[in-house]
């Protein structure tokens, strides 16, 4: 590809055509084999606008730190509006601190940044317009300061670019964003003591195509100190293998976890083999979670809970988990959601401790003015829906559902208190222990309402339900 009508070799290039094709396209091609073959070789530095880190001593592959000389490379390069390009070899850092209006690329696969142990990799306080591109950064697992929650560790950014980095053996997080916008794609984050990415109080972040993986306690998290807007979206990512390594019920051993945070998108993503939740919403309202793949979590594969208000939860593929989709803690004021057009099975009665009341292997619940709508649910081990939870039900719908291969299809709360529901048009088959079952607390106390004792119970309609016998489908 060319820039104009004269060839790269000539280190001729118009600024029209940099600035179409962009930093990263050049550093690309600085390294691609056409480049390499014996002509004049192009730099990036010989762009207007670049500078390369060797004309302020910054060298690859030496036993001494190299953060003083990048330092004042960067502070150089912020001052002057330039791009900061750091060939390809590695550095000895500690401490670098990003100043506003900094750019620093590397070559892709090639640069990287090795912790020396000196409170942590890289700090930015109070910048804006920060860019980090085409880097790996590594902290070889050397301790990082109580001070700091990441190896890149980020406060008061207004508009960060974090693109094509690659985050290795941190002792704490990978990344540790607070009060940041901006964008974080195409990065790689791996083996944190922690989490992958932990953002607070965001405004206006985007998490975008990265790969977070092997973390210690927690894939993306975005909380916030005090419940609010936060508008982060969570978008294609693929998260896998995250432990729960300091224990608990549910904080810990997440994919993504949205907690205080409201309106957050999470959407598009593939998250498997979590601890406990693929993604889970803790106190956060308006949250989406759509069209995401949750594979093998070990405890509920979605969750909204605690006080939110407003949950959308449609189109999303669970496959192995204790819980498919809950949507509960009424007594908190969790309420107001719809769960529709899911596809939910292999649910298990296991999970990372013992039940309290009702068992594990369960598809959906769901408490407090929910519509559940056109999901399938299929191999519960315990029952596929339940309606309630004591007396915490008031205004659900569950209806045009298809609930198959399980004891119970639905268990719907009867218990002193319990508000109204309206369960219609569902298909049941092979629930050989009753399609719709009345039950008090994790007590059943009717047999099959699709066939007789509904009116029992005034608050429940039941309208056109069905439920068959037959062969069972290998699964």
């Amino acid at each position: 590809m060319s820039f104009s009508s004269k060839s790269l070799g000539s280190k001729t290039i118009s600024r029209r055509g940099f600035l179409r094709f962009g930093a990263a396209g050049v550093a690309s091609l600085a390294t691609s084999n056409a480049l390499a073959q014996p002509a004049p070789s192009f730099q990036l530095a010989d762009l207007r606008g670049t500078l390369n880190a060797s004309t302020h001593s910054v060298r690859p592959h030496k036993t001494r730190d190299q953060t003083g000389a990048l330092q004042q490379a960067l502070e150089r390069t912020a001052r002057e509006g330039k791009v900061l390009f750091l060939p390809a070899g590695t550095y000895k850092v500690g401490r670098l601190t990003l100043p506003s209006g900094c750019c620093l690329v590397g070559v892709p696969g090639r640069t990287r940044l090795v912790f020396t142990g000196d409170e942590t990799l890289i700090v930015a306080r109070d910048a804006r317009h920060v860019q980090l591109q085409d880097l790996e950064l590594d902290g070889g697992k050397r301790p990082i300061s109580e001070q700091f929650r990441g190896l890149l560790d980020l406060t008061q950014v207004t508009d960060l670019t974090l693109r094509g980095l690659t985050v290795r053996g941190s002792t704490a997080s990978a990344v540790a964003l607070e009060a940041c916008g901006g964008t974080v794609s195409g990065c790689t984050l791996s083996g944190a003591a922690d989490a992958g990415l932990m953002s607070m109080n965001a405004s206006g972040l985007t998490i975008l195509n990265n790969a977070v993986h092997d973390c210690a306690n927690g894939g993306i998290l975005v909380h916030r100190w005090s419940k609010g807007a936060d508008g982060t979206h969570i978008r294609g990512n693929r998260i896998e293998r995250i432990a729960a390594r300091d224990g608990g019920t549910g904080q810990n051993g997440n994919g993504v976890n949205v907690f205080k945070a409201d309106n957050v998108i999470v959407a598009d993503n593939s998250i498997s083999d979590c601890a406990f939740t693929a993604i889970r919403g803790n106190s956060a309202s308006n949250l989406q979670i759509r069209g995401n793949t949750c594979l093998r979590s070990g405890e509920v594969a979605i969750f909204s809970e605690f006080a939110f208000e407003g949950a959308l939860i449609t189109g999303n593929i669970v496959d192995g988990a204790a819980v498919g989709i809950s949507i509960t803690n009424m007594d908190h004021g969790g309420r107001l959601s719809v769960c529709s057009g899911n596809i939910i099975r292999n649910l298990v009665n296991k999970a990372p401790y013992a039940p309290e009341g009702l068992a594990f292997g369960i598809g959906i619940q769901a408490e407090a003015d929910t519509s559940v709508t056109g999901n399938v649910i299929e191999n519960a081990e315990t029952i596929g829906m339940v309606v309630g939870w004591g007396p915490y039900l008031r205004n659900v719908i569950a209806s045009q559902n298809v609930i198959r291969q399980t004891p119970i299809g639905m268990a719907v709360s009867v218990a002193q208190g319990a508000g109204t529901a309206m369960i219609t048009q569902n298909l049941f088959e092979n629930t050989k222990d009753g399609a719709i079952v009345a039950h008090k607390w994790a007590t059943p106390v009717s047999g099959d309402l699709t066939e007789s004792g509904a009116e029992q119970w005034p608050r429940l309609t039941l309208r056109d339900n069905q439920r068959i016998n037959a062969p069972a489908v290998p699964i």
